[in-house]
């Protein structure tokens, strides 16, 4: 068998393990009602107090509460080991409560008003939650991803410290084509002689971005959703901000508030569209890596709902379909297999470019 068909093989099981995990994860939070594709898919991509690992199994994270009466901590497994169900407004609220505390759709609100399950937007409840710090899935995520990230990197550094002039081997020899890659292809080209101070961001970005892609799409991990949840591509997009403003050189400034050659009534018009683009940009790294991860989530997502929908028609169908379903996401994983590494390059190019425009030098 060639490599082809061992990374076939390999991402046709990843495929059939995640259309498992996908199953038993619904048949786990199902009530025996009729499947619901949306909030299957939602639960899947949205953050959560617990890592689901399949069926019953699940890694239940801590729950940390700043409340009136000072700091709760305490295991989310309170919460999930105490469903509840009750009528609010002619409807069924599915909810989980622990203590003075209740949990509906993994929002966290004081306990004692119906209107604190029926919805958080209520006037009159705008201090029914209380602030949580909890260590959420996604959180848990970045904390492999990085721990991942230190120890790879510090043994890395160890071997080019101890074998200097030597030929690469193990894992430096893996990591160094992407490392040079950054560094060679993506920042020099586009930051110019000021490149080298930036490289260490880049490459902390890239991989970190690379890595948590990669960890989203392992069966039996809980499906983690990182570079897919927008408070964290908002934090990386604000440190490329926070780093062009900083590094933004009277050249850069100059073009922005008062481009030169330009007619002075244009001006007017011009300045303002420039300095819109300081937030636009960062803007933009943010929510096309979200949604471009998010997307690939979702669609294979909605090939396991499809089976599961066929299915309750009939077995058959379900069967034929699921079928049709793996078959497809095989192709899937393919293609988010280098979504993964393409984001993550995108992501660095894009902040090479930006810091680049800033640093470069007026040219006469």
């Amino acid at each position: 068998m060639g490599v082809a068909t061992y990374r076939l093989l390999i991402t046709s099981i990843f495929s059939a393990l995640i259309f498992i995990t996908s199953v038993t994860e619904v048949n786990a939070s199902g009530d025996g009602g009729k499947f619901n594709a949306g909030e299957m898919i939602m639960h899947h991509i949205s953050d959560a107090h617990e890592v689901h690992i399949i069926g019953d199994v699940a890694i239940y994270l801590p729950v940390i509460l700043y409340t009136n009466q000072g700091i709760e901590v305490f295991s989310s497994s309170h919460f999930y080991h105490n469903p509840q169900v009750q009528a609010v407004n002619e409807d069924t609220i599915s909810f989980y409560e622990h203590g003075a505390f209740i949990m509906h759709h993994e929002k966290i609100y004081y306990r004692g008003s119906d209107a604190a399950i029926e919805g958080y937007e209520a006037e009159h409840l705008t201090n029914a939650a209380p602030l949580d710090f909890s260590i959420t899935k996604t959180v848990f995520g970045m904390l492999i991803v990085l721990t991942l990230m230190v120890i790879v990197f510090i043994s890395v550094a160890r071997k080019y410290k101890n074998n200097h002039g030597k030929a690469p081997s193990g894992l430096q020899n893996a990591l160094e084509p992407f490392i040079l890659f950054i560094r060679d292809e993506v920042a020099r080209p586009s930051i110019g002689k000021h490149a080298d101070r930036f490289v260490p961001f880049l490459l902390s970005v890239f991989f970190f971005i690379w890595i948590s892609n990669m960890l989203g799409l392992v069966p039996f991990l809980g499906g983690f959703n990182i570079t897919g949840t927008i408070a964290v591509t908002a934090v990386l997009a604000l440190f490329v901000l926070i780093l062009t403003t900083i590094n933004g050189n009277g050249h850069y400034w100059s073009h922005i508030f008062w481009p030169p050659g330009v007619p002075l009534p244009i001006k007017f018009i011009l300045i303002p569209i420039e300095a819109a683009q300081i937030i636009i940009k960062p803007f933009v790294l943010m929510v096309r890596l979200t949604a471009n991860i998010t997307a690939g989530h979702i669609i294979i997502l909605a090939f396991v709902s499809l089976a599961l929908l066929f299915g309750e028609t009939s077995a058959g169908a379900g069967y034929g379909v699921g079928a049709g379903a793996v078959a497809f996401m095989v192709f899937m994983f393919f293609l988010e297999l280098l979504v993964a590494f393409l984001q993550a390059y995108v992501f660095t190019l894009l902040a090479a470019l930006y810091f680049g425009d800033a640093t470069q030098e007026a040219h006469h």
